[in-house]
This record gives C-alpha cells, sequence and structure tokens, in this order.
C-alpha cells in the first residue's frame, strides 16, 4: 500500500493507476451528496432536466456537514454510510460520476458499475468529523438549500485522506482478508 497526492481534477484519467488500499491525500473541488439529494439528482437524470452540478469525471462525497463553527469554513463534515446510496449509484456512475467518497461496503450493483465505468470508491475514517474538516478550504451551497445540512455543498479540499476502498477493476477491501501484525 503506498500513499500518494490525488488531484481530483487533473489526476480523474489516472484511475486505473489507482490500487485498493492505497492511501490518497485527496484535493480538489468534491460535493457533498445525501440520500434526498440522490433521490433529486436521479429523478432530474431520468427526467433529462438540467443538474445542480456537472457530475461528469465529479467526485461526491456522502457527508452532510454540522453548522459553521465562527472563525471556521465548515462544521464537522464526516462520511455518512454508503450503502444507503447504492440504490441510486449505478445510475450516476453511468452519467459520468467517477469517484464517490463515504464509509462502509457497497452492494454487488454497485462494485459491478465501479468496474463497467472504470470509477473508485474511496473511505475516510467515521468519527473523525473535525479532523477532515480542517482539510476544507472552500465550501459552498450548490443546491437544494431546504434540506439543510443534506442539501448540496461544494467543497475544495486539501490533503483529503482517503483509503482506496474498491478500485476500477473491483478490487475491495472489505473482501480481503486482513493479517494481524
Amino acid at each position: 500500500m503506498k500513499e500518494q497526492g490525488f488531484d481530483l481534477q487533473k489526476d480523474i484519467g489516472k484511475i486505473e493507476n489507482v490500487k485498493m488500499g492505497d492511501r490518497l491525500l485527496v484535493s480538489g473541488v468534491l460535493y457533498t451528496v445525501r440520500d434526498k439529494v440522490h433521490r433529486k439528482i436521479s429523478d432530474r437524470i431520468r427526467n433529462k432536466e438540467s443538474l445542480p452540478f456537472d457530475i461528469k469525471n465529479s467526485t461526491v462525497y456522502y457527508c452532510g456537514p454540522s453548522p459553521k463553527p465562527d472563525g471556521k469554513i465548515v462544521g464537522a463534515c464526516g462520511p455518512t454510510t454508503s450503502k444507503r446510496m447504492d440504490r441510486f449509484t449505478p445510475l450516476l456512475l453511468e452519467n459520468g460520476l467517477k469517484i464517490m467518497i463515504g464509509k462502509g461496503d457497497r452492494g454487488e450493483e454497485v462494485k459491478n458499475a465501479i468496474v463497467k465505468n472504470k470509477a473508485l470508491y474511496l473511505t475516510v475514517t467515521g468519527g473523525a468529523a473535525a479532523l477532515l474538516a480542517s482539510h476544507v478550504i472552500e465550501f459552498d451551497l450548490v443546491a437544494f438549500e431546504e434540506l439543510g445540512p443534506e442539501a448540496c455543498y461544494r467543497m475544495v479540499v486539501v490533503d483529503f485522506p482517503c483509503i482506496v476502498a474498491i478500485d476500477s477493476i473491483g478490487s475491495s477491501i472489505y473482501n480481503k482478508k486482513w493479517e494481524m501484525i
């Protein structure tokens, strides 16, 4: 397992070089997208309506940030359980989504869609929400303000610590038997 920087905009074409278990320091633009936003985006795709951001080659983070404390860019912004988004994920991947960040394993349909669309699923440590927030340098509302913290936000991150949970060929840390040292 190696650690490397990964620029979400410049390195998107190098997804095949990233392998399960690699530690990435992710930098660039990502969008917070949880359950209700997934439903709204999926409905818009099916109805051929405009999306709140360009989904092609984009990265989504399954997160609902907490309110921003004084003097901070964002409140705590830890991951939410990814499996809840599984019913929407294949459609988003088919429409150009390339990277998802969350926590926990994914279903077989999502794993197959990751391979088919040459995408990545990254995981971040749950319980480290305040630490993760320290890697956010911009945070702006994009759409669905009525959803509060579950709205869609644009985040710019620097050296956001992630682990490749499922790579573009389907290798998964959730299928690996880890040896105790």
